[in-house]
């Protein structure tokens, strides 16, 4: 496969729709991380109605993107699909940006995920992003079912691979005598060229994410987007953040780093109740830990939970990275975060059990910033 160019990898966007504004007081732009998460006695079909729900919200305070994570066979986390998320929540919005927090890569042929995308801009023109990661976003064993191989290692090792054959198919600029030359991504630029073809000057730009170094360094070696997972590798965001900027190196589609973090915050009306909530997710993540992945519980088994001392461990470990309390105080930790990363963005996903404490804890942090309200 060709060697990955950083200057071919705009397709024309310019940085369009990258560099957000920060509204209100907020230090960067505010973004959200949606995991749409599955709580105990709820349904998926109450997690998704929830998530367009928090679209529609973040929409109108002024966040500038709402993105969805690729998880496989995790009850709790009903996010296997976010294409299709995507699309719904495409229907019930008209300016926040929609995105993947991210694709998986190495799950799927690089022209599949060409033409889901291009798909999706063709319905949301202007306002999608291609967030790609190439971790598996599951366990080995389902990695294997999905990729149809259990070469899993040299799956994530092809990943830049796979990443020239994506871009190549989003640009539709495969070089005469490729064996993919003839192919195209329908919807995608080929559309431009057929007679009295109109095609739209936009495409997803492209993001890579990453929760160590090796995304960091690629995204900067090609003047990409970085997008750092804070909320579950917070001991290597510095360095991760350290290493994409001194990779970079400018191309088409930026000329000076940008790179987002991910945090997990959670507001209450009272700080007790923001712990209360916030634990759900913890014991959520040492049941996953320890291979008894399941929904989201509730507070009140959360509150009843009697932890080892080693999962209690992990759980002051978990949660003194979850930024949570009152809206001031998220909104002082937010603030100190930004500060102490130089992050040019953050990403907030707010997990807990039910979808009213999610709703709650976006409209106070808009609330804490002075984001807008719709008139």
């Amino acid at each position: 496969m060709d060697e990955i160019r950083g200057d071919e990898t705009g397709g024309g966007t310019g940085g369009d729709g990258i560099r957000g504004t920060a509204a209100g007081t907020a230090p960067v732009p505010l973004s959200v991380l949606d995991l749409v998460t599955v709580g105990q006695g709820r349904t998926a079909t109450q997690a998704l109605r929830t998530g367009v729900e928090i679209a529609k919200l973040t929409e109108a305070r002024g966040f500038h993107r709402y993105w969805v994570a690729e998880h496989h066979s995790m009850p709790g986390v009903a996010s296997s699909s976010p294409a299709v998320i995507l699309a719904h929540i495409a229907a019930h919005t008209d300016r926040i940006r929609l995105g993947s927090g991210g694709v998986m890569l190495p799950n799927h042929a690089p022209l599949v995920i060409a033409e889901q995308f291009g798909t999706l801009e063709a319905m949301a023109p202007g306002r999608v992003d291609l967030g790609l990661g190439r971790a598996p976003g599951t366990d080995g064993a389902t990695a294997a079912a999905l990729r149809r191989s259990d070469r899993l290692n040299e799956g994530a090792d092809e990943f830049p691979q796979q990443l020239s054959e994506l871009i190549r198919f989003l640009d539709d600029d495969f070089p005469d005598g490729h064996p993919y030359a003839r192919i195209h991504a329908v919807p995608g630029p080929v559309q431009a060229t057929a007679d009295g073809g109109v095609q739209s000057a936009h495409r997803p730009p492209v993001w890579l994410l990453g929760s160590s170094g090796f995304s960091a360094r690629l995204a900067g070696t090609l003047g990409l987007p970085f997008a750092f997972a804070h909320h579950f590798s917070a001991q290597n965001t510095i360095p991760a953040l350290d290493l994409y900027r001194s990779s970079f190196r400018p191309s088409a589609v930026l000329d000076a780093p940008y790179a987002l973090i991910g945090v997990s915050a959670l507001a209450a009306d009272e700080e007790r109740e923001a712990r209360r909530q916030v634990l759900t997710g913890a014991l959520s993540m040492v049941r996953l830990r320890t291979g008894r992945p399941g929904l989201i519980p509730s507070p009140e088994e959360a509150a009843a939970y009697d932890f080892s001392p080693m999962e209690q461990e992990f759980v002051d470990g978990w949660l003194s990275n979850v930024i949570h309390g009152t809206a001031d105080e998220v909104r002082t930790g937010l603030d100190d975060l930004a500060k102490r990363t130089g992050a040019d963005e953050l990403m907030i996903t707010a997990n807990a059990h039910g979808g009213d404490a999610r709703l709650r804890s976006y409209e106070l942090i808009a609330d804490a910033y002075g984001l807008p309200r719709p008139a």
